[in-house]
């Protein structure tokens, strides 16, 4: 059955374009709203509910923009179910981002959680994680090597923590969703083999 959004989803486009109207994605022009729509696309085309579209549209507004305080904004305005799932794809809540844990940390703090995690979760980190595995992928084609100096985990860790997102939400969540994007971390591990 088709997703039927309500005035709750407009909301959440509006929210989603105050948090991040000024923010572009790394090492592009790219306006970053574009992400958050990418990724709530993903996630509707994949199966989302209402509540998992608006989460997706959410995802990194906590994180990105504000931390706790954002987060209990999201929960008074569009409920538990929402603010559990953005609470669930963010891997930092610290107001100032020179307050967050060193990004190894993070990331192992994330896939530990991704272990436990809710199915409505693992669908909208697949998501956000698909989106950002083919952004990748288009950055690599088009700038080669250099794209992985805009990344904290520079060109391997940024490779180990895709291929290790993707076994553990294949694992956890059996979907097309989680196929494909092993598909696209496979594609991206592959391209970027060295040659010799």
């Amino acid at each position: 059955m088709a997703l039927m959004t309500t005035g709750r989803f407009a909301s959440a486009m509006a929210y989603a374009h105050q948090v991040h109207h000024a923010q572009v994605r790394k090492g592009t022009g790219i306006p970053y709203i574009a992400h958050i729509l990418g990724v709530t696309a993903l996630a509707i085309e994949y199966g989302a509910g209402e509540d998992e579209a608006i989460a997706a549209l959410l995802h990194d507004a906590a994180e990105d923009g504000g931390g706790e305080a954002t987060l209990a904004e999201i929960r008074a305005a569009y409920g538990d179910a929402v603010a559990d799932i953005v609470l669930g794809c963010s891997d930092s809540l610290v107001e100032d981002p020179e307050d967050q844990l060193p990004w190894l940390e993070r990331k192992e703090n994330y896939l530990a959680h991704l272990e436990n995690a809710s199915p409505s979760i693992c669908l909208v980190s697949a998501a956000d994680k698909l989106h950002n595995v083919r952004a990748i992928i288009r950055d690599y084609r088009e700038h080669g090597e250099e794209i992985w100096d805009r990344f904290h985990g520079k060109r391997d860790g940024t490779l180990w923590y895709y291929e290790t997102v993707a076994h553990t939400l294949v694992r956890r969540y059996r979907s097309q969703l989680t196929r494909d994007l092993q598909e696209a971390v496979d594609q991206l591990l592959l391209m970027t083999r060295p040659r010799g």
